[in-house]
């Protein structure tokens, strides 16, 4: 079986880039949309069934690289599905061969993803799915947009068809923020899916980054 990964393409242009919670929201909004493609394709033909099957089938590895410009322009020209979050445009390729990226991905860099938020995001509502970042981690943009895609990814294993609807009713949107250090000790150790990094950049293998909330997973739960 072939291996892939994840292509996320971040839009950063030099003389406005996009809020960083605005990114990492889009980046997990992508995800989900590509998963909930795939699905629907699997009978129905279309939206990379296999390529996701086989990645799926892996370590749903993602990879976030920026463009501007003429690169983005590149980007938008391969299949993929664009989101747009506030300030932030990401757009997510179907999975590719780990030694086999299209050209135009290939040469996009994976450094620069240093954005900042400069207003606070509204807090989360009790219906919305939450993805919570552990606040004792420094990751770039692009690391956790990949984490954010993770726990976007495990709150959709987790759903049921009639979640799924609601959640595809919303446009599948998601919250990323990121929690309180006591609040992040009381998520990681509730129960609820917990994204541990593979450490392959930037941080220790098996640090916990993401911790998936919604409606759904919190069945069981103790409240947090």
């Amino acid at each position: 079986m072939t291996e892939r990964v994840l292509p996320l393409v971040v839009r950063i242009e030099r003389a406005a880039p996009p809020r960083r919670t605005d990114a990492l929201e889009a980046a997990a909004t992508a995800v989900v949309l590509l998963l909930d493609g795939a699905e629907d394709s699997a009978e129905n033909g279309g939206q990379w069934p296999q390529e996701v099957a086989e990645w799926q089938d892996g370590r749903i590895r993602k990879v976030v690289r920026r463009a501007r410009g003429a690169e983005w322009r590149r980007a938008l020209a391969l299949p993929g599905i664009t989101v747009a979050v506030g300030t932030a445009e990401v757009r997510v390729h179907p999975p590719v061969p780990l030694d086999g990226w299209p050209r135009d991905l290939a040469r996009l860099q994976v450094s620069g993803t240093e954005l900042v938020d400069d207003v606070a995001p509204p807090e989360a509502g009790p219906d919305d799915v939450v993805l919570w970042v552990n606040p004792r981690l420094e990751m770039t943009a692009g690391k956790a947009m990949a984490q954010a895609g993770h726990g976007a990814q495990f709150a959709w294993w987790g759903a049921g068809e009639t979640d799924r609807a609601a959640w595809r009713g919303r446009g599948f949107a998601v919250r990323v923020r990121t929690a309180a250090p006591g609040r992040w000790d009381a998520l990681a150790a509730s129960g609820l899916p917990v994204v541990r990094d593979a450490g392959f950049t930037e941080i220790e293998p098996g640090s916990a980054t993401v911790v998936a909330d919604a409606p759904w997973l919190r069945v069981g739960v103790p409240e947090v």
